[in-house]
């Protein structure tokens, strides 16, 4: 509940932020590409304390004010895959989460993720009711632990967390 946290999660719809963070009892900030603070959602997105990050630039500023957020015993929401998955599926993770993780001392906290992609499909223009969700918390990573990993070692440990917690949601839902 305290201290620097860094969680990572599959990433199926724009339900994710708010299903993530009305799950947890703690603060979070999200990072969110710069084009989504434009339009309809970005009310909403300013509102959950996102954090732009100009994802066609070098998106320095995004990470920076990130890290800072950590440093300062923050938690941050990253999805590492990149973007939303087309067919709900985890799809690789890339390593940009690593740099934020060693430099800010933080905890990582791997979730997973089953249902909010029949939800809300990717260019579907509004969410279907009534749809089962489940979120995995999944088994922690502490700094030390993550200082005794070279990055390949730790983006490979992340990853079969992430796909652990992400399977054990599935199974929650189907029962």
């Amino acid at each position: 509940m305290r201290g620097p946290l860094v969680l990572l999660s599959n990433h199926q719809s724009h339900l994710d932020p708010p299903l993530v963070g009305g799950a947890l009892r703690r603060q979070l900030s999200y990072m969110a590409r710069d084009t989504l603070f434009r339009g309809p959602l970005g009310p909403l997105i300013r509102s959950y304390d996102a954090i732009p990050v100009d994802r066609d630039g070098t998106g320095l500023a995004g990470i920076r004010n990130t890290l800072k957020r950590i440093k300062e015993g923050g938690a941050v929401l990253l999805f590492p895959e990149g973007t939303r998955s087309d067919d709900g599926a985890l799809k690789p993770i890339k390593p940009g989460f690593i740099a934020l993780a060693r430099r800010g001392k933080a905890t990582i906290l791997p979730l997973g993720l089953d249902g909010p992609y029949r939800a809300w499909p990717k260019g579907a223009r509004l969410p279907r009711p009534f749809v089962p969700i489940a979120l995995v918390v999944g088994e922690p990573l502490s700094p030390e632990r993550i200082a005794e990993l070279d990055d390949d070692e730790l983006l490979a440990e992340v990853a079969r967390r992430m796909a652990a917690a992400r399977e054990q949601a599935v199974d929650l839902n189907r029962r």
